[in-house]
C-alpha cells in the first residue's frame, strides 16, 4: 500500500486532537497542577492549535489577536481573571460563607473568587465536562496572551510604543475623551493585528456585559503584562486543583442531595404518587406558557405566546413577570433554588391547581383527563455536559425515606435546549432520532414522541436525524462536523447533554427498572448557531430574539402532549 493512503484526513487530525487533549487534561487533573509555559501546557496548547476550533476563529494566526473568540471566553470566565497568575479549581469548600466576595460570569453559572491580586479561586461542582470548558479556555487565553507578547515587544527585545501609551492608558497615566479615545483605539488595533473596525467592535461586545468584565483596553492589557513579567521576570503562570475536587468529582455528590431535595417536596406536597412529566429546559417558558395569559389577560388580549414572551423579555416590563410569578405561586407553582452546587433551579407545577379555562388559546387540554390523572409538571433548568447523566440518574432513582424506597411515576421526559445546527440557520428546529457520543462508541436510538411534522408550517426549517452529544462545543471544527454530517451518521446538530440524559433514561427503565419502560421521550432542539458557516458560531453573538419564536413552539407541543391524553 502506497504512503499517500495512510495519512490522516483533517478531520481525522482533529479527532485525534481531541483525543489528545481530553487525555492531557485529565492527567493535569490527576496530577493537580501544571504551569501552561511548562512541558504539560505547551502539549495542550499544541493539540488546540492542531485542533483549530471554529469557535476561536483565528487561533492559529500568530499576528492577530481573536476578538470573537475572546468576548466569547471573557463571557465565561470571572471577572479579573487575566490578571491573574495562578488559578485554582476548587469543589465547594465553604468560600461562600468567607469575606471573599463572590464573582458570577455572565454567560456561566459559577461561583469564583478573587484571594488577592494575583489569584482566583473558580468552584467546580458540575462535573469534568465544566473543569474541560475551563481549561480550553483558560489555554485560548495564554495562546492569545503571548501572541500579545509577541506584538508588545520589538526586535531588540524593547517594548514598542503602542504597548506603552496601552499601559500609560489602563494604569490611568492618560485620561480617555472621546477624541483621545480613537487614538487609543489605533494603539489597540496595532497590538492586537486588528483593523481599526475590529477593534471598536469588540470594545463595543465586551461593554454589553460592562459589569462583568473590565474592558478591552484592561483585558489586553493585563493578558499582555502577565505573559510579559513570565518572560523577562519568570512570574510563571500556574493552573491547579484541590485535593477535596480531585476526590468528589465524578461521584454524584450535589446530584444527589439535589434530587432528593426535589422529591423530597413532592411527597410534602403528596404529589409523589401522581404521574409526572419530566421537561429540562429554560425557567421562563413553560411558566408564561401556562400563567402569563392568566394574569395579565387584559395587557396580552389577542396575542400569541411568542408574542406575550417577547413583550416579556423586555427589561421594562420585569414588573409584569414579578405579577405572573405571584400568580402562579397561587395557581400551584413551587419553586426550588438549588444551594447544593448544581446551578439548577426547578420549577413544580400542580396541575389540579391551573385554571383550564384560562389557559391561552393555543395551550390545548383534556379537561375529564386532567381531572382523572392530575399530572405534575416538573421543569428543571439546563445542566451542563455530563453533569446530565448525575443529575438525571440521581432524579430517576426512587425517593428513599424512613427505611422505604418510594418510586417515581414517571410518565414522560421531554428534553429542550439550544444546540450548533449543520444545516440551516440561528432559530431553526433539530429533531433527533438518536444521539451519538463523540469519541466513543456510544450511541442512543431512541423513540421520539416529537415528530418532524409536528413543527412544520411555522415559518421555521425543520430537520430530523441524529444529534452529536460532543465533548465540548468550544472544541468542535469544520472538518470534524463536516464529517459527521455527511458521512453515513447524517448529523443535523451538536449539543452536550443529549448522550448523557439518554445513559441515564436507558439505565433508569431497562436496567435498574426505577422507572416504566414505557416512559414517552420527547427531544427537540433550537439552533443557536451554525459552527459550518463562517461567522456563524457561538461567539458571533447572543441569539437574542431569534430564539422567542423556536422556544415556545416546543414548549406548547411538549404542554399539548402533557396536558391531553
Amino acid at each position: 500500500m502506497e504512503t499517500k493512503f495512510l495519512e490522516l484526513t483533517r478531520a481525522q487530525e482533529s479527532r485525534a486532537a481531541i483525543e489528545k487533549l481530553y487525555i492531557e487534561m485529565r492527567h493535569l487533573f490527576n496530577r493537580g497542577f501544571y504551569k501552561p509555559s511548562g512541558i504539560s501546557g505547551r502539549e495542550v496548547s499544541k493539540a488546540l492549535l492542531t485542533l483549530r476550533p471554529e469557535i476561536y476563529g483565528s487561533i492559529n494566526d500568530p499576528a492577530k489577536v481573536e476578538l470573537d473568540g475572546l468576548v466569547y471566553v471573557i463571557d465565561r470566565l470571572p471577572k479579573g481573571i487575566e490578571e491573574c497568575r495562578y488559578i485554582k479549581l476548587v469543589s465547594e469548600e465553604g468560600y461562600y460563607s468567607s469575606e471573599f466576595d463572590t464573582i458570577i460570569p455572565p454567560k456561566r453559572k459559577r461561583n469564583c473568587y478573587r484571594i488577592d491580586k494575583e489569584q482566583m479561586f473558580m468552584e467546580i461542582t458540575r462535573g469534568r465536562s465544566e473543569i474541560y470548558d475551563i481549561l480550553t479556555h483558560l489555554t485560548f487565553l495564554f495562546i492569545e496572551s503571548d501572541k500579545i507578547k509577541r506584538r508588545a515587544i520589538d526586535d531588540k527585545d524593547r517594548l514598542t510604543r503602542e504597548w506603552v501609551k496601552l499601559s500609560e492608558i489602563v494604569e490611568g497615566e492618560t485620561e480617555l475623551d472621546e477624541s483621545s479615545r480613537e487614538v487609543a483605539f489605533t494603539y489597540l488595533s496595532t497590538i492586537l493585528g486588528r483593523t481599526f473596525e475590529e477593534t471598536k467592535y469588540a470594545y463595543t461586545r465586551m461593554e454589553e456585559n460592562s459589569k462583568s468584565n473590565n474592558g478591552l483596553f484592561h483585558v489586553v492589557y493585563w493578558l499582555g503584562k502577565t505573559a510579559i513579567e513570565e518572560e523577562r521576570e519568570e512570574k510563571d503562570r500556574e493552573i491547579s486543583f484541590t485535593s477535596a475536587l480531585r476526590e468528589r468529582i465524578g461521584h454524584h455528590i450535589y446530584g444527589e442531595i439535589w434530587a432528593w431535595n426535589i422529591k423530597k417536596l413532592l411527597a410534602e406536597k403528596n404529589l409523589l404518587d401522581r404521574p409526572l412529566h419530566i421537561i429540562s429546559a429554560n425557567l421562563h417558558s413553560v411558566l408564561n406558557s401556562l400563567f402569563a395569559y392568566s394574569a395579565l389577560k387584559d395587557a396580552f388580549s389577542g396575542k400569541k405566546l411568542d408574542e406575550i414572551a417577547a413583550e416579556l423579555s423586555r427589561p421594562q416590563n420585569k414588573a409584569l413577570m414579578e405579577e405572573i410569578e405571584a400568580y402562579a405561586y397561587a395557581h400551584g407553582m413551587y419553586v426550588l433554588h438549588d444551594h447544593t452546587g448544581t446551578n439548577i433551579t426547578a420549577q413544580i407545577f400542580d396541575t389540579e391547581k391551573i385554571d383550564i379555562k384560562k389557559l391561552h388559546p393555543d395551550i390545548q387540554c383534556d379537561e375529564n383527563y386532567l381531572k382523572n390523572k392530575k399530572p405534575v409538571i416538573f421543569v428543571m433548568d439546563y445542566a451542563f455536559g455530563e453533569q446530565a447523566y448525575e443529575v438525571m440518574d440521581e432524579l430517576l432513582k426512587p425517593y428513599h425515606n424512613e427505611g422505604e424506597n418510594h418510586h417515581l411515576n414517571v410518565a414522560s421526559i421531554a428534553i429542550m435546549g439550544k444546540a450548533g445546527i449543520l444545516e440551516g440557520g440561528k432559530g431553526d428546529l433539530m429533531i433527533p432520532n438518536a444521539h451519538v457520543f463523540e469519541g466513543t462508541a456510544d450511541n442512543y436510538p431512541f423513540e421520539n414522541d416529537c415528530q418532524k411534522a409536528d413543527f412544520e408550517g411555522n415559518g421555521l426549517n425543520v430537520y430530523e436525524g441524529a444529534m452529536i452529544t460532543v465533548l465540548g462545543t468550544s472544541l468542535q471544527n469544520r472538518d470534524v462536523l463536516s464529517y459527521f454530517k455527511h458521512s453515513s451518521w447524517g448529523a443535523i446538530g451538536l449539543e452536550m447533554e443529549g448522550a448523557h440524559y439518554q445513559k441515564a433514561i436507558q439505565a433508569a427503565s431497562q436496567i435498574r427498572k426505577n422507572i416504566s419502560k414505557e416512559v414517552v421521550l420527547r427531544y427537540a432542539y433550537y439552533a443557536s448557531d451554525n459552527p459550518l458557516i463562517t461567522g456563524g458560531t457561538l461567539a458571533s453573538g447572543s441569539l437574542g430574539m431569534t430564539g422567542v419564536k423556536p422556544t415556545y413552539l416546543i414548549t406548547i407541543d411538549f404542554l399539548n402532549r402533557i396536558l391531553k391524553q
